[in-house]
């Protein structure tokens, strides 16, 4: 039966308006939490990049998350869409967090029949094969892990062609609640201080090096507007089904035996850290390879790790290929910036999101003309996303995805950052080079995003007060 996921459907929109009021019925509460961003859904259709936002309709489309609607570990331009759309649709999208789900297994993927789909695997059958953008044949497991994100798509919006520009606004975000009975109304993120953390050099305590993982609880039911962490573990070395051993979290889905780990309850004892939820990966399928890495982000968007990425936001970006090709993934209930031990509270979540396609022809004169880079808006500010690298691929050759770690650096990020807040001030607000430049320097914030996914962020803030008039 149809549940508002089958656009084939004869009573479709019924069923897709039942599905999303059983959603808003579970999680009333969120309307007080932060799951709710108060105001900027409701803002979304003011003004905005380029002009006064008139509202656009569309119909609506619900992507469930399995192992036929995923792509784990890598972009790619070659991707058969799992759903086509035009301009102005909305659509619900399931996402799954990704490798972290295996170090809880019971908590994170037990009785979920989509996500078991996912992370299914045996000795003699593994659901997802190719788990990351290298070789297939990698010793540690196919793709290498080289890229490690679970995303949702590719959705593909009709008419999008290079030099356009993918509006994607942000109109919801819900948790996934746990599918175990045993955790009813609750949902379970994982925060792991992993090996590629800024921190795994600099450990004062204890053994070293080492990573942990730490189990964060969210209320599924909406009734907190907050996490509180569960237990934490030192990892362990680990085998995967087909024998080859993990001493660290080198590849993302190994299940973590819980009969290895020596679990430590009590930890952060009496903290509670306020839910951000948002979204670690959106893209559009770059063109300058076949297959790329999910880890660094980069002028296509991708793992850009802003916690400002969630409900009410909107995500602007240059489109690289035909269709444009979204994918979502790396659902984070909380993280801060500069994601410093190597993750976030990596947990599953649905997101609604609208698509508003913007023509080449149609950009001159707006905020969006010439834009080359993943542009962030919310109720209040814009923010540019600045990286070591702008685009990567093409500025370190073709062993780029692999040499963009050991080169990357926040000067580089902070420049690039500083130079799309100079551009988007004078080209968007008519400024001066000079104007923009003092501008920049009295009122213009700038933040560390992040500094462990190889290519690392800075982003630039804009107010929006700060513009009389508009």
């Amino acid at each position: 039966m149809c549940r508002g996921d089958d656009v084939t459907c004869p009573q479709f929109e019924t069923h897709h308006k039942a599905f999303l009021a059983d959603l808003a019925a579970e999680r009333q509460a969120f309307l007080k939490s932060r799951f709710v961003t108060s105001g900027q859904a409701d803002d979304l259709l003011g003004g905005g990049a380029t002009g006064p936002r008139q509202p656009v309709s569309g119909r609506r489309h619900h992507l469930a998350v399995n192992a036929e609607t995923v792509h784990w570990g890598y972009f790619s331009r070659l991707l058969k869409p799992q759903l086509e759309i035009d301009s102005g649709d909305i659509v619900t999208i399931e996402t799954l967090l990704t490798s972290q789900s295996n170090t809880d297994a019971e908590r994170m993927i037990a009785r979920d029949p989509r996500a078991e789909s996912i992370f299914a695997w045996t000795r003699e059958y593994k659901a997802i094969d190719r788990r990351g953008a290298g070789p297939m044949d990698a010793p540690n497991g196919a793709g290498a892990g080289f890229g490690v994100h679970i995303c949702t798509g590719p959705v593909l919006v009709r008419g999008a062609e290079p030099g356009d520009v993918l509006e994607v606004r942000i109109l919801e975000v819900t948790p996934r609640p746990c599918a175990n009975p045993a955790y009813a109304g609750k949902t379970f993120g994982a925060n792991i201080a992993g090996w590629w953390g800024f921190h795994y050099n600099d450990l004062i305590t204890g053994q070293t090096p080492r990573e942990v993982v730490t189990i964060y609880e969210v209320d599924a039911t909406g009734g907190r507007d907050w996490a509180e962490a569960v237990y934490s573990y030192a990892y362990t070395p680990q085998i995967d089904p087909y024998g080859v051993a993990h001493p660290t979290c080198d590849y993302p889905g190994v299940i973590v035996d819980p009969g290895t780990v020596t679990k430590n309850h009590g930890v952060l004892k009496g903290i509670r850290v306020p839910i951000r939820p948002h979204f670690g990966v959106m893209a559009v399928a770059p063109a300058e390879a076949d297959m790329v890495t999910t880890i660094p982000p980069s002028h296509f968007g991708g793992n850009i790790d802003n916690w400002r990425i969630g409900k009410g936001a909107i995500m602007y970006y240059p489109v690289g290929v035909e269709g444009a090709l979204f994918s979502v993934g790396d659902p984070h209930a909380s993280q801060g910036d500069s994601e410093l031990c190597g993750t976030a509270i990596e947990c599953s979540l649905t997101g609604t999101f609208q698509f508003v396609l913007h023509k080449s022809r149609d950009l001159p004169g707006t905020m969006l003309a010439e834009l080359d880079y993943p542009l962030l808006e919310t109720k209040t500010e814009w923010l540019m996303c600045g990286f070591s690298y702008p685009n990567y691929l093409t500025a370190l050759g073709p062993d780029a995805q692999r040499q963009v770690a050991g080169k990357a650096s926040l000067d580089l990020a902070m420049r690039d950052a500083f130079r799309k807040a100079r551009a988007f001030l004078m080209n968007a607000k008519g400024l001066s080079e000079d104007e923009a430049i003092s501008l920049i320097s009295v009122a213009c914030d700038f933040g560390v995003t992040q500094v462990v996914d190889a290519n690392w962020g800075v982003h630039a803030v804009i107010r929006k007060e700060m513009f009389v008039g508009g």
